[in-house]
């Protein structure tokens, strides 16, 4: 799961460009809906370190 931190989020797009599922979109700031795959592209090319991967919780 890519969680976004609003206050480093700079509204570049960068994180839209490179998501291969397209599962981000750009409103004011990104969106990540449920088909991302988790291959964390965005997190690490994010230049503002906006992005980030945390493990799903188990049921």
């Amino acid at each position: 799961m890519i969680t976004l931190d609003s206050q480093r989020c700079d509204s570049c797009g960068t994180c839209v460009a490179v998501c291969p599922v397209a599962a981000i979109s750009m409103e004011k700031q990104p969106c990540i809906n449920s088909s991302c795959i988790g291959c964390q592209k965005c997190v690490l090319l994010c230049p503002w370190g906006a992005l980030s991967a945390q493990a799903k919780a188990k049921a």
